[in-house]
């Protein structure tokens, strides 16, 4: 089944929205990927209620969140969402230390995020 699994801020300034999402005591960090302005946010330990997030900038998906769902594999889901009427909106691309990833989107033309973790 597809979880949601993590979400997606969008900033005019990532470094003033990383300021502000700091007071609810999330750690946020750089992600490895070189000149990529994308902070991954840590919302607590595993043995509390919720899911882990990333802030980066608004001109990079015009949607103020977005959600992201686990799957099993990529190319599969990429053909389903495709059959029930969806579209893929990127590039497939393998994220350091996170897993698969690409964006769709759904019939009322949502960002959404899947995502292949490594496990």
């Amino acid at each position: 089944m597809g979880r949601v699994v993590h979400f997606e801020i969008t900033a005019k300034d990532t470094r003033r929205a990383k300021k502000f999402y700091q007071i609810f005591g999330w750690n946020i960090t750089k992600t490895g990927i070189e000149n990529v302005d994308y902070w991954l946010a840590n919302t607590g330990d595993d043995k509390q209620l919720g899911i882990n997030g990333a802030i980066m900038p608004l001109d990079y998906a015009d949607q103020p969140a977005i959600i992201w769902i686990s799957v099993d594999n990529i190319d599969d889901m990429i053909e389903k969402v495709r059959r029930a009427g969806g579209e893929i909106a990127g590039d497939k691309q393998m994220v350091p230390n996170i897993g698969e990833t690409i964006y769709i989107k759904d019939t009322e033309s949502n960002r959404v995020g899947l995502i292949r973790p490594i496990r």
